[in-house]
């Protein structure tokens, strides 16, 4: 029979170890030291009587906070009601409008049009809100930025101007014009001559904004920050940056494109994967509160190699277009081209309708896949429009142009459940489509549309979906 082990003794209880403090400056010495190394007194450092946790060295005292804490049914909510910012397609966004004191980081590759949109909400601010708007621009002069307030017709007497690099001189401008809103182009321009390194720098950045954070809070000042991105598209600077500010907002476009969206990240009064869709035109931005039909294209006649599906961006459904070509037969590896799709899920769905249908043959022959209107389509549940569009070139036949094809493929051919089925199939309903193929499952028993507005056909698998189709082109 074995023993069991002795339990080893209980540690004692360690002793708190003494704390020094110097009777002449209040400095706090790791150790005892007998000339005080901040204000250099000799024979005033002595042990402190104060306990409490050490942080670095120094002890840590409680002190009275500047406001008690308060039950929760006696707070109101009131100061951070959002005001409406008078760009809809932002406040969309924003879940509202700009909370007075809330910090909005908003970044966007160069040219994109961050710039444009920020002064045409200053200038909304400063007609609608009641209180003057500042814009400061580390980037350009006031004289440039009033050319394109000139362009955009955005000239209030209640909205500043001022072209700074200097956060004290930023603060200067806020105690002489006290706005209500407070517009900063860009934070990595700017700089305080107290935090070492250069301006854009990672401390630099954190310093600023970390100031104009607590400014904001203080005053009530509704701020946005624009900020730079990287290579891969990341707001560049610290990653604390984006947990300092309350709201994160991607400012995302083509170049080749008028269309822009501004896509929510972090939000903290209202939901996070909010869309809004601008246009960029000579005149400045505007927004697109029914963006879809710059994702269609309109034909005369059916045409092949096309279908139309439902994408989610955040909670809003865009009904967009699917093209597809199919070149000739080449020798060797044909290309395989892709714009707005993502390409690995076109090269397995390219897989899945030469291993799962007959009279198709993709493997020796060209393909070239794109959205339509400078629209970025990832999400799996374009698969089905895809193969459809693919399917529909190299057979030569075209599909019905009121038909919507929503659902993701497998690699068996089998045709997932997607999310949002129900509000897909709303917003091509109120387009005016008439026929949707959907997976089994997300038919008018489990999703609740209306029979009469749009007919809704389940298919279990590609070629189902693809017998289906040819059947409502015929119709």
């Amino acid at each position: 029979m074995t023993s069991r082990p002795a339990s080893r003794p209980r540690a004692a209880a360690r002793e708190p170890r003494p704390a020094y403090e110097c009777d002449a400056c209040g400095h706090q010495p790791p150790k005892w030291v007998g000339r005080c190394p901040e204000c250099g007194e000799w024979g005033s450092v002595v042990e402190s009587t104060v306990t409490g946790p050490l942080v670095s060295g120094r002890v840590v005292t409680s002190r009275l906070p500047a406001e008690p804490a308060r039950p929760i049914a006696t707070i109101s909510a009131a100061p951070a009601k959002a005001r409406p910012t008078g760009v809809t397609e932002l406040d969309r966004v924003l879940g509202g409008g700009l909370v007075p004191g809330a910090v909005v980081l908003l970044a966007g590759e160069p040219g994109v049009g961050k710039s444009t949109l920020l002064l045409d909400v200053a200038q909304q601010w400063a007609a609608g809100a009641g209180s003057p708007s500042l814009v400061v621009s580390g980037e350009e002069s006031v004289s440039q930025i009033r050319l394109r307030a000139e362009r955009m017709g955005t000239l209030h007497d209640r909205l500043y101007l001022a072209a700074e690099s200097d956060l004290g001189a930023v603060i200067g401008h806020l105690d002489a014009v006290k706005p209500g809103l407070l517009v900063l182009d860009s934070v990595q321009t700017i700089s305080t001559p107290g935090t070492e390194g250069v301006p854009g720098g990672v401390t630099q950045v954190r310093a600023v904004t970390a100031a104009l954070v607590a400014i904001a809070k203080e005053r009530g000042v509704a701020t946005v920050l624009v900020g730079h991105v990287t290579k891969d598209g990341q707001v560049a600077g610290p990653r604390v940056l984006e947990h300092l500010v309350d709201v994160v907002l991607h400012f995302e476009g083509d170049k080749h494109s008028s269309l822009r969206m501004v896509r929510g990240v972090k939000n903290r009064f209202g939901a996070a994967d909010e869309v809004g869709c601008f246009e960029m035109h000579e005149g400045g931005i505007s927004s697109l509160p029914d963006p879809s039909g710059l994702f269609l294209t309109r034909y005369s006649e059916p045409v092949p190699g096309t279908c139309v599906t439902v994408a989610m961006e955040g909670r809003r459904a865009l009904v967009t277009e699917v093209q597809a070509l199919i070149g000739a037969t080449v020798a060797g590896s044909p290309r395989r081209t892709v714009s707005g799709l993502d390409s690995a899920r076109l090269a397995m769905v390219l897989a899945v309708l030469q291993r799962r249908t007959e009279r198709l043959t993709l493997h020796d022959r060209e393909v070239f896949a794109a959205t339509v209107g400078g629209i970025r389509v990832v999400e799996p549940a374009a698969d089905l429009a895809v193969a459809l569009a693919v399917a529909s070139g190299g057979l030569n036949l075209a599909i019905a142009p009121n038909l919507v094809a929503i659902g993701e493929v497998g690699l068996t051919g089998e045709v997932r459940r997607v999310g949002a089925v129900p509000r897909r199939l709303a917003e091509a309903a109120r387009l005016g489509f008439r026929f949707a193929i959907v997976p089994n499952g997300c038919g008018p028993e489990s999703t609740g549309v209306k029979s009469d507005t749009i007919r809704v056909v389940e298919v279990a698998d590609v070629r189902a979906a693809l017998q289906w189709a040819a059947r409502a082109s015929a119709e």
